[in-house]
């Protein structure tokens, strides 16, 4: 049975030649390549199903860079979804997390994320905004109240500011565990998405994968990390193909 691919991108951008980023040009392609294989574009609600070659594309952080990807996605009439992080949002904030530590401060711009303004006006143009949590952490290794803290606090942020519910999030890190799936449908989401291959299956609405997308791939990467083999395979042979195909 064909199950639906759902692709996790960060930024898009020319400038910025970090893994996350990947440029406007190779995203429309890559977008290009996989319809042109037969999946056909889906709203982020039909791919919950689980079933059928449908196509959903996600951005994490919420970087401004994303506004980059509008046209291809508007052009080829693909769905988006936006997971931001409640707690950058007021300003706009880089994302300053011990992981990007040096590009915060070498690269404030690519690390800038979107207001809220910004992303009532994403909504407005038909992209879903989902929750990144308050501050980005590793969920997993949170106390519980933090845990509890992070998604609550996130998803009724964004509803409020939004005027919309926000069903879906997104794990930071793509990290989760069972206390951190428990949390996420205690908070009243309605899926949550990691990142395969790890503990992520259609078969729970709380671990659901996606493919990460990073800078520099091939297209022949791309195709075998979305091809039925390439997406059950495990990290190292993702890494070796990588290394083949780049």
């Amino acid at each position: 049975m064909s199950r639906p691919l759902v692709l996790c991108y960060h930024a898009i951008s020319d400038g910025w030649s970090h893994l996350l980023s990947v440029s406007p040009q190779d995203f429309e392609r890559q977008l290009e390549l996989l319809i042109g294989r037969g999946y056909r574009p889906a709203r982020a609600e039909d791919v919950l199903a689980g079933r059928g070659r449908l196509l959903h594309v996600t951005f994490d952080d919420a970087f401004t860079s994303v506004r980059a990807a509008l046209p291809a996605l508007e052009r080829l009439s693909v769905p988006g979804t936006v997971f931001a992080c409640s707690g950058f949002a007021d300003e706009g904030r880089p994302l300053r997390i011990p992981e990007l530590a040096d590009d915060a401060v070498a690269r404030p711009d690519e690390l800038a994320t979107m207001t809220w303004d910004d992303l009532r006006e994403l909504a407005d143009r038909g992209i879903e905004i989902g929750a990144h949590t308050v501050s980005h952490p590793h969920l997993p290794s949170t106390s519980d109240e933090d845990l509890d803290r992070e998604l609550t606090e996130s998803k009724g942020r964004i509803e409020d500011e939004l005027g919309r519910p926000c069903p879906l999030l997104a794990y930071p890190f793509g990290e989760h565990d069972a206390r951190v799936r428990a949390a996420a449908a205690r908070a009243g989401f309605r899926a949550a998405f990691g990142l395969q291959p790890h503990g992520s299956t259609w078969r729970d609405r709380f671990q659901l994968p996606r493919v990460g997308i990073w800078r520099g791939e091939s297209d022949r990467t791309v195709a075998f990390k979305t091809s039925p083999a390439g997406r059950s395979a495990p990290v190292t042979a993702l890494r070796r193909a990588r290394d083949a195909f780049a």
